[in-house]
Protein backbone atom coordinates (compact mmCIF):
# COMPACT_ATOMS: atom_id res chain seq x y z
CA UNK A 1 0.00 0.00 0.00
CA UNK A 2 1.76 3.41 -0.89
CA UNK A 3 1.65 5.84 1.31
CA UNK A 4 -0.91 8.32 -0.07
CA UNK A 5 -3.16 5.39 0.74
CA UNK A 6 -2.30 5.17 3.88
CA UNK A 7 -2.51 8.68 4.47
CA UNK A 8 -6.36 8.35 3.03
CA UNK A 9 -7.13 5.78 5.16
CA UNK A 10 -5.91 7.77 8.36
CA UNK A 11 -7.47 10.94 7.27
CA UNK A 12 -11.12 8.74 6.89
CA UNK A 13 -10.69 7.17 10.29
CA UNK A 14 -10.29 11.05 11.65
CA UNK A 15 -13.20 11.97 9.93
CA UNK A 16 -15.34 9.06 11.47
CA UNK A 17 -14.01 9.58 14.73
CA UNK A 18 -14.51 13.39 15.15
CA UNK A 19 -18.48 12.77 13.93
CA UNK A 20 -19.03 10.33 16.16
CA UNK A 21 -17.49 13.17 19.18
CA UNK A 22 -19.36 16.13 17.28
CA UNK A 23 -22.68 14.11 17.68
CA UNK A 24 -22.44 12.19 21.05
CA UNK A 25 -21.23 16.15 22.39
CA UNK A 26 -24.01 17.74 20.43
CA UNK A 27 -22.18 19.79 18.34
CA UNK A 28 -23.81 19.31 14.61
CA UNK A 29 -23.77 22.37 12.82
CA UNK A 30 -24.70 21.73 9.52
CA UNK A 31 -21.86 23.37 7.29
CA UNK A 32 -19.04 21.28 9.44
CA UNK A 33 -20.73 18.18 9.26
CA UNK A 34 -21.41 18.59 5.61
CA UNK A 35 -16.97 20.08 5.57
CA UNK A 36 -16.50 16.08 7.19
CA UNK A 37 -18.76 14.45 4.86
CA UNK A 38 -17.03 16.39 1.64
CA UNK A 39 -13.68 14.98 3.30
CA UNK A 40 -14.87 11.22 3.86
CA UNK A 41 -15.84 11.60 0.29
CA UNK A 42 -12.33 12.70 -1.33
CA UNK A 43 -10.25 10.52 1.62
CA UNK A 44 -12.49 7.61 -0.15
CA UNK A 45 -10.88 8.38 -3.37
CA UNK A 46 -7.54 9.05 -2.77
CA UNK A 47 -7.85 5.39 -1.83
CA UNK A 48 -7.44 4.38 -4.97
CA UNK A 49 -4.49 3.00 -6.76
CA UNK A 50 -4.24 6.04 -9.51
CA UNK A 51 -4.44 8.53 -6.84
CA UNK A 52 -2.21 11.86 -7.22
CA UNK A 53 0.44 13.64 -5.05
CA UNK A 54 -1.94 16.77 -6.15
CA UNK A 55 -4.94 14.90 -4.72
CA UNK A 56 -3.53 14.41 -1.48
CA UNK A 57 -2.68 17.93 -0.91
CA UNK A 58 -6.21 18.79 -1.79
CA UNK A 59 -7.21 17.03 1.18
CA UNK A 60 -4.67 18.21 3.66
CA UNK A 61 -5.68 21.75 3.05
CA UNK A 62 -9.69 20.13 3.80
CA UNK A 63 -8.04 18.70 6.71
CA UNK A 64 -6.74 22.03 7.85
CA UNK A 65 -9.57 24.05 7.05
CA UNK A 66 -12.19 20.87 9.06
CA UNK A 67 -9.98 20.77 11.83
CA UNK A 68 -10.14 24.92 11.88
CA UNK A 69 -14.18 24.42 11.50
CA UNK A 70 -14.32 22.16 14.24
CA UNK A 71 -11.96 24.16 16.65
CA UNK A 72 -14.24 27.42 16.65
CA UNK A 73 -17.40 25.02 17.03
CA UNK A 74 -16.41 24.18 19.88
CA UNK A 75 -15.07 27.81 20.99
CA UNK A 76 -18.50 29.07 20.33
CA UNK A 77 -19.95 26.50 22.43
CA UNK A 78 -17.64 27.37 25.57
CA UNK A 79 -18.51 30.82 25.24
CA UNK A 80 -21.62 30.19 25.33
CA UNK A 81 -21.69 28.19 28.29
CA UNK A 82 -19.63 30.38 30.45
CA UNK A 83 -22.15 32.86 32.01
CA UNK A 84 -24.18 29.40 33.39
CA UNK A 85 -24.20 28.28 36.30
CA UNK A 86 -24.62 24.54 37.32
CA UNK A 87 -27.27 23.56 39.53
CA UNK A 88 -26.75 21.87 43.00
CA UNK A 89 -26.17 17.71 41.58
CA UNK A 90 -26.30 18.91 37.53
CA UNK A 91 -22.67 18.32 36.94
CA UNK A 92 -21.88 17.21 33.46
CA UNK A 93 -18.63 15.66 32.17
CA UNK A 94 -17.09 18.18 29.44
CA UNK A 95 -16.32 17.16 25.87
CA UNK A 96 -12.85 16.37 25.24
CA UNK A 97 -11.84 19.20 22.49
CA UNK A 98 -9.68 16.55 20.80
CA UNK A 99 -10.63 13.21 19.04
CA UNK A 100 -9.50 9.95 21.67
CA UNK A 101 -6.32 9.31 19.52
CA UNK A 102 -5.59 12.73 18.77
CA UNK A 103 -3.09 12.87 22.01
CA UNK A 104 -0.88 9.73 20.46
CA UNK A 105 1.67 8.98 20.73
CA UNK A 106 2.22 10.62 23.99
CA UNK A 107 -1.33 9.17 25.62
CA UNK A 108 -2.71 6.22 23.55
CA UNK A 109 -6.20 6.39 22.56
CA UNK A 110 -7.41 3.15 25.28
CA UNK A 111 -6.18 5.47 27.90
CA UNK A 112 -7.89 8.43 26.92
CA UNK A 113 -11.31 6.85 26.68
CA UNK A 114 -10.83 4.76 29.88
CA UNK A 115 -9.66 7.70 31.54
CA UNK A 116 -12.28 10.20 30.31
CA UNK A 117 -15.07 8.14 29.55
CA UNK A 118 -14.90 5.79 33.29
CA UNK A 119 -12.80 8.05 35.76
CA UNK A 120 -14.13 11.37 34.75
CA UNK A 121 -17.49 10.00 34.79
CA UNK A 122 -16.94 8.29 38.08
CA UNK A 123 -15.92 12.08 39.76
CA UNK A 124 -19.00 14.02 37.98
CA UNK A 125 -21.45 11.31 39.10
CA UNK A 126 -19.50 11.32 43.04
CA UNK A 127 -19.43 14.99 43.30
CA UNK A 128 -23.74 15.17 42.33
CA UNK A 129 -24.20 12.83 44.69
CA UNK A 130 -22.30 14.77 47.19
CA UNK A 131 -24.26 17.78 46.65
CA UNK A 132 -27.74 16.09 46.48
CA UNK A 133 -26.95 14.24 49.56
CA UNK A 134 -25.86 17.78 51.37
CA UNK A 135 -29.12 19.40 49.77
CA UNK A 136 -30.91 16.68 51.93
CA UNK A 137 -28.97 17.07 55.24
CA UNK A 138 -30.10 20.97 54.78
CA UNK A 139 -33.85 20.45 54.04
CA UNK A 140 -34.36 17.24 56.99
CA UNK A 141 -31.57 19.33 59.35
CA UNK A 142 -29.86 16.37 59.72
CA UNK A 143 -26.17 16.51 59.79
CA UNK A 144 -25.39 13.26 60.73
CA UNK A 145 -23.78 11.81 57.79
CA UNK A 146 -22.38 15.41 56.84
CA UNK A 147 -18.64 14.58 56.88
CA UNK A 148 -18.56 12.19 55.11
CA UNK A 149 -20.55 13.67 52.08
CA UNK A 150 -17.94 16.85 52.62
CA UNK A 151 -15.28 14.49 51.92
CA UNK A 152 -16.81 12.98 48.93
CA UNK A 153 -17.35 16.60 47.55
CA UNK A 154 -14.00 17.36 47.81
CA UNK A 155 -12.19 14.58 46.53
CA UNK A 156 -14.79 14.05 43.84
CA UNK A 157 -15.11 18.22 43.16
CA UNK A 158 -11.04 18.32 42.91
CA UNK A 159 -11.21 15.34 41.05
CA UNK A 160 -13.47 16.72 38.58
CA UNK A 161 -12.42 20.22 38.55
CA UNK A 162 -9.25 18.92 37.82
CA UNK A 163 -9.55 16.89 34.85
CA UNK A 164 -11.56 19.30 32.99
CA UNK A 165 -8.01 21.24 33.18
CA UNK A 166 -6.39 18.36 32.42
CA UNK A 167 -7.77 18.37 29.00
CA UNK A 168 -8.06 21.96 28.47
CA UNK A 169 -4.24 22.04 28.69
CA UNK A 170 -3.43 19.47 26.01
CA UNK A 171 -3.81 19.29 22.16
CA UNK A 172 -2.23 17.32 19.39
CA UNK A 173 -0.79 20.41 18.37
CA UNK A 174 1.08 21.38 21.47
CA UNK A 175 4.67 21.15 22.81
CA UNK A 176 7.33 23.69 22.48
CA UNK A 177 7.28 26.35 24.73
CA UNK A 178 4.94 29.33 26.07
CA UNK A 179 5.05 32.82 24.40
CA UNK A 180 4.42 36.49 25.12
CA UNK A 181 3.59 37.43 28.78
CA UNK A 182 3.37 33.85 30.56
CA UNK A 183 6.79 33.39 29.27
CA UNK A 184 7.83 36.41 30.74
CA UNK A 185 6.63 35.61 34.18
CA UNK A 186 8.23 31.83 34.21
CA UNK A 187 11.41 34.07 33.28
CA UNK A 188 10.68 36.29 36.45
CA UNK A 189 9.66 33.30 38.50
CA UNK A 190 12.19 30.50 37.88
CA UNK A 191 14.71 32.47 35.79
CA UNK A 192 14.18 30.53 32.85
CA UNK A 193 12.01 28.15 30.69
CA UNK A 194 13.99 24.93 31.26
CA UNK A 195 14.44 25.66 35.03
CA UNK A 196 10.93 25.75 35.33
CA UNK A 197 10.20 22.47 33.10
CA UNK A 198 12.40 20.57 35.48
CA UNK A 199 11.11 21.60 38.60
CA UNK A 200 7.84 20.90 36.99
CA UNK A 201 8.54 17.40 35.69
CA UNK A 202 10.47 16.83 39.29
CA UNK A 203 7.20 17.51 40.90
CA UNK A 204 5.40 15.09 38.74
CA UNK A 205 7.41 12.52 38.89
CA UNK A 206 8.04 12.68 42.65
CA UNK A 207 4.41 12.90 43.98
CA UNK A 208 4.04 10.02 46.61
CA UNK A 209 1.49 7.43 45.49
CA UNK A 210 -1.24 9.29 43.28
CA UNK A 211 -1.81 12.72 42.65
CA UNK A 212 -1.39 16.32 40.50
CA UNK A 213 1.54 18.57 39.26
CA UNK A 214 0.33 21.95 39.04
CA UNK A 215 1.22 25.44 37.50
CA UNK A 216 -0.61 27.77 39.79
CA UNK A 217 -0.67 31.55 39.99
CA UNK A 218 -0.55 33.01 43.42
CA UNK A 219 -2.72 36.06 43.94
CA UNK A 220 -1.35 37.08 47.29
CA UNK A 221 2.20 37.40 45.95
CA UNK A 222 1.77 37.48 42.04
CA UNK A 223 3.91 34.84 41.74
CA UNK A 224 3.58 31.42 39.17
CA UNK A 225 4.34 28.31 41.50
CA UNK A 226 4.76 24.70 40.96
CA UNK A 227 2.42 22.21 43.78
CA UNK A 228 2.16 18.75 44.30
CA UNK A 229 -1.47 17.31 45.04
CA UNK A 230 -1.71 14.07 46.61
CA UNK A 231 -5.15 12.31 45.26
CA UNK A 232 -6.72 15.65 44.28
CA UNK A 233 -6.96 17.84 47.30
CA UNK A 234 -4.10 16.75 49.60
CA UNK A 235 -0.97 18.70 50.45
CA UNK A 236 -1.46 21.67 48.27
CA UNK A 237 -1.64 25.64 48.95
CA UNK A 238 -4.93 27.26 49.01
CA UNK A 239 -5.73 30.30 47.47
CA UNK A 240 -4.11 29.75 43.81
CA UNK A 241 -5.32 29.19 40.80
CA UNK A 242 -4.28 26.19 38.90
CA UNK A 243 -3.06 27.57 35.03
CA UNK A 244 -1.49 24.05 34.11
CA UNK A 245 -2.01 20.52 35.60
CA UNK A 246 -0.89 17.20 35.56
CA UNK A 247 -2.64 14.32 36.13
CA UNK A 248 0.27 11.09 37.58
CA UNK A 249 -2.73 8.79 39.44
CA UNK A 250 -1.47 5.29 37.77
CA UNK A 251 -4.89 5.29 35.13
CA UNK A 252 -3.28 8.26 33.19
CA UNK A 253 -0.32 6.33 32.42
CA UNK A 254 -0.44 2.82 32.98
CA UNK A 255 -1.67 0.66 30.41
CA UNK A 256 0.84 2.71 27.85
CA UNK A 257 3.88 3.45 30.34
CA UNK A 258 3.44 0.70 32.88
CA UNK A 259 5.34 1.97 36.16
CA UNK A 260 7.48 4.65 34.22
CA UNK A 261 6.08 7.85 35.37
CA UNK A 262 9.07 9.52 34.27
CA UNK A 263 8.33 8.41 30.62
CA UNK A 264 4.98 9.62 31.02
CA UNK A 265 6.02 13.11 31.99
CA UNK A 266 8.78 13.51 29.70
CA UNK A 267 6.74 12.66 26.36
CA UNK A 268 3.23 14.55 28.16
CA UNK A 269 5.60 17.91 27.15
CA UNK A 270 5.22 17.43 23.60
CA UNK A 271 1.38 17.91 23.91
CA UNK A 272 0.86 20.67 26.33
CA UNK A 273 -1.31 23.53 24.99
CA UNK A 274 0.56 26.39 25.81
CA UNK A 275 -1.70 28.94 24.00
CA UNK A 276 -4.51 28.05 26.23
CA UNK A 277 -2.47 28.12 29.59
CA UNK A 278 -1.70 31.74 29.05
CA UNK A 279 -5.40 32.46 28.20
CA UNK A 280 -6.00 30.77 31.74
CA UNK A 281 -3.37 33.14 33.27
CA UNK A 282 -4.07 36.11 31.76
CA UNK A 283 -7.44 35.50 33.46
CA UNK A 284 -5.77 34.64 36.38
CA UNK A 285 -3.57 37.82 36.62
CA UNK A 286 -6.85 39.67 36.88
CA UNK A 287 -7.99 38.83 40.38
CA UNK A 288 -5.46 40.92 42.82
CA UNK A 289 -5.23 40.43 46.43
CA UNK A 290 -3.30 42.53 48.98
CA UNK A 291 0.03 41.02 49.30
CA UNK A 292 1.33 39.28 52.51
Amino acid sequence: MSQIQDYAKEVQAWVTEMTGFLEKNRLTEQHVLEQLNRLSQLSYQLQKDDATKEEMTKVEKEVTLAFREINDLMNRNTRSRIDQSVPIGKHTLPPLPYPYNALEPAISEEIMRLHHDKHHQSYVDGLNKAELMMKRARETNDYSLLKHWEREAAFHGSGHYLHTLFWEGMSPKGGGQPKGALLKQIEKDFSNFASFKKQFSEAAKQVEGVGWALLVWVPRTRRLEVLQSERHMNLTQWDTIPILVLDVWEHAYYLQYKNNRAAYVDQWWNIVNWPQTENRFMEAKKLVWKPY
